[in-house]
């Protein structure tokens, strides 16, 4: 199938809904069958995530409960970036705010994704980081959970346990767990622990 063939034609988008966190549009489209409807899109805020991974393969990460799907699990650290800022800054800012972690060294761009590009747009950027040091104490008092820095080698077992929590966990990891040693970005980093 060609582009040309699979593409949908967009004729307009209105706003149903809006706020800080969420913008609702109904989008005027055309399916590639003819078929022309108003489609709901949701727009969410772009995200910048920090992925710290240290010389003992492990990743820092948050074990915390989220009630819109009433889970418990793990996620990377993260959060929206604000108006004027890099999203490398504001991984190290949301990093420093809900661990007590500063990273250390210069941010290398893991991967950039939309989590369901179906439906929602939510640019997803995400900096890898391999040092960091304990600075203080969590200022984010929303972000309320439990640190730890888990082993790489669990990764594919909690991903199976759906323990790590959204496409902002489990893209960067698996990411990283599937690039590195590749040569990738990545992969400049080889495991130091037996297979």
């Amino acid at each position: 199938m060609t582009d040309e063939l699979g593409a949908w034609k967009t004729f307009g988008e209105r706003t149903v809904y809006d706020n800080k966190w969420v913008r609702l549009g109904l989008a005027d489209v055309q399916a590639p069958n003819g078929e022309r409807w108003d489609y709901h899109v949701v727009h969410l805020a772009k995200i910048a995530i920090g992925l710290i991974v240290d010389d003992r393969d492990r990743v820092l990460m948050l074990w915390r409960y989220r009630f819109p799907t009433d889970q418990w699990g793990y996620e990377l650290l993260g959060g929206l970036v604000e108006e004027g800022e890099e999203p490398a800054a504001t991984a190290a800012r949301e990093i420093r705010e809900e661990s007590g972690y500063q990273p250390l060294g210069e941010a290398e761009h893991l991967i950039s994704f939309e989590p369901l590009p179906g439906q929602v747009t939510a640019g997803t950027e995400v900096y890898l980081w391999r040092a960091a040091e304990k600075v203080g104490e969590p200022t984010d008092t929303e972000e309320v959970g439990r640190l730890e820095w888990v082993p790489l080698s669990r990764i594919p077992e909690l991903a199976q346990r759906q323990e790590l929590l959204g496409a902002g966990a489990l893209v960067p990891l698996l990411y990283y767990v599937a690039t590195r040693g590749t040569g990738g970005a990545a992969g400049q980093h080889q495991s130091t622990e037996p297979a």
